[in-house]
């Protein structure tokens, strides 16, 4: 089986990701080849900047999964959205309508990197009991986690953390990086994600499982991108490999 992208921006003309078919088709048969079996679609939805109405996302999906199979590239194209952590989220937080992967319990989300919100901790308990499982995207850009990462550790034991794989490359600085490959050294991290923009993002992601492989060794290559992350998708925490 092959690895499972839980972060991408592959869909054409809703956010700063893909700006057309082409290009979301260059950047799937990219992921595959770099060994993606399964990539999850996460459009931005986030006020004031990108927000796609969810019906757009659908019909975007629907029409790359369309290309894919014709185009005969061999990776199943899920669906979801990374959920800023905003008013729009909290409005549908009522009804839990705000996006999820494949419209199961798990469901991605971002906050802002200067701030932890209100009540953070609470809500995500909160999710948790109602049977939801969080699914933080990059959590080594959050800059209050920088100094307090037994925090960061203890968000994890009821919420996903997703590292980029481009922080471990090296390719958002030398601070983020540090941290990124601190979390998945540690076993902190459960998964890793291309969260890919563009096609010259996917060579990035694979310096990053290149890191993995040469410094943890297949097993957590393994672990990260394709057993946890199915995991996940199945709305289940995966439990930590120390």
């Amino acid at each position: 089986m092959g690895y499972v992208d839980l972060h991408s921006h592959v869909l054409p003309a809703l956010d700063d990701g893909s700006p057309d078919m082409a290009t979301t088709m260059a950047m799937l048969q990219g992921l595959n080849e770099v060994g993606f079996e399964q990539v999850l679609a996460t459009p931005h939805q986030k006020a004031a900047q990108f927000l796609p109405a969810i019906s757009s996302i659908h019909r975007a999906h629907v029409e790359a999964r369309g290309a894919v199979t014709e185009a005969g590239i061999g990776l199943t194209l899920g669906v979801a959205a990374e959920n800023f952590w905003d008013d729009v989220f909290f409005s549908r937080m009522r009804d839990m309508s705000f996006p999820r992967y494949n419209e199961g319990r798990a469901f991605l989300f971002e906050i802002p990197t200067s701030e932890i919100p209100v009540r953070f901790e609470d809500t995500l308990f909160e999710f948790s009991t109602r049977g939801y499982l969080p699914v933080m995207a990059h959590p080594e850009r959050y800059t209050p986690f920088w100094k307090d990462l037994d925090r960061l550790e203890r968000i994890g034991r009821s919420c996903a953390l997703v590292v980029d794989l481009a922080a471990l490359a090296g390719y958002h600085g030398f601070r983020l990086g540090r941290l990124a490959k601190r979390l998945v050294a540690d076993g902190i991290a459960h998964a890793v994600a291309s969260d890919v923009h563009t096609p010259s993002d996917i060579r990035q992601a694979a310096e990053g499982i290149g890191w993995i492989r040469k410094r943890l060794g297949e097993e957590v290559v393994t672990r990260l991108l394709l057993e946890n992350p199915r995991c996940i998708l199945s709305g289940e925490l995966p439990d930590r490999q120390r």
